[in-house]
């Protein structure tokens, strides 16, 4: 029995040391030498550009989820389309809905004019994200760095890798497996929305068309319903026209999303989804009542979606901007 309970330890230990070795080149503190101001620029970009609108803060969250669950976190969301290719950042599922590209433009512009070629665009998604999280009220984290950028941005690659907001709860946990998260990351990371804004004709079908019933979703709060079809008038064609993700503190990084799937006021099908996964339900229940386990819970998921297939030492380029390739 003895020696069994040693094989198992052994084991475990052997798992720890090859899931560390996985990303053992990415460091906390890796610009220390090389550009060691690095994370104190992007930090007074982010804070200058959030008073000036607090939905950069969302918007950088969102940018640095969209980099990472395609081809990794590599800042190919960044890379223009050129006349020969369609990138990310103007796919249908990107198109207007992700921001912060002007913010992270700053950043870059000033990290190189200190510390020239140095500093990878993914790095400073990454290092933003976090800023926004901690700006708005939520945990701030020490982010491992050393990622280095891509050279490939294609719109077609994020069909098979971006949840929708029309996905349902088997959908979310599959294409969060696909990366190497549980559900309950999944629901945990689903806390983001809980900051920034939508568009109106993300989710205008469930107040006025739901599955062709020319009705509104029934699992819609009728009071939260009315509300969205004051803001989003049927047949409107604004495509600018938002509403908050989370109408009672909008730009607070807290548990006021848990609040509001629970009380069927979820914005997206995808958030109201999980409602009708027990093992969720419960999770969601967990965070409402316990939102300091919620806000380290939410840390520790960042700092792993950040390291998806990351590149690392000579694969891949720093470049110079973050919006073309390097030539």
């Amino acid at each position: 029995m003895r020696s069994r309970k040693l094989n198992f330890v052994s084991i475990t230990f052997i798992v720890v040391l090859l899931c560390q070795s996985v990303h053992s080149q990415l460091q906390i503190g890796f610009y220390r030498n090389s550009c060691s101001l690095v994370e104190l620029i992007v930090k007074d970009v982010v804070r200058d550009s959030f008073i000036r609108d607090h939905g950069v803060a969302a918007g950088l969250v969102k940018l640095h989820f969209s980099d990472c669950f395609v081809r990794g976190c590599d800042a190919s969301v960044l890379i223009d389309s050129t006349p020969s290719n369609k990138a990310e950042k103007d796919s249908p599922t990107n198109n207007q809905s992700l921001q912060g590209f002007a913010v992270i433009d700053n950043v870059k512009a000033k990290l190189e004019d200190i510390c020239k070629g140095v500093v990878s665009c993914a790095d400073i998604i990454a290092f933003a994200a976090r800023d926004s999280i901690e700006i708005t009220g939520g945990l701030g984290y020490d982010v491992p760095s050393g990622r280095r950028d891509g050279k490939i941005s294609l719109a077609s690659d994020t069909f098979t890798n971006l949840p929708t907001p029309s996905f349902n709860v088997d959908q979310l946990t599959q294409i969060f497996a696909k990366k190497g998260f549980t559900q309950e990351e999944m629901v945990t990371l689903s806390g983001a929305h809980t900051i920034g804004r939508s568009h109106c004709t993300s989710f205008s079908y469930r107040l006025y068309n739901f599955n062709g019933t020319k009705g509104q979703d029934p699992s819609l709060d009728l009071i939260y319903a009315s509300w969205l079809k004051r803001l989003c008038p049927q047949g409107n064609t604004n495509p600018n026209l938002v509403v908050p993700m989370d109408p009672s503190s909008p730009g607070s990084t807290d548990v006021g999303y848990y609040i509001n799937v629970l009380a069927n006021r979820g914005l997206f099908t995808s958030d109201q989804t999980l409602m009708t996964n027990t093992a969720a339900a419960n999770q969601m229940n967990q965070s409402k009542r316990n939102p300091l386990l919620w806000r380290s819970k939410f840390a520790a998921a960042m700092v792993k979606m950040g390291q998806l297939d990351v590149l690392t030492g000579n694969v891949g380029e720093i470049r110079s901007n973050c919006r073309v390739i390097n030539s």
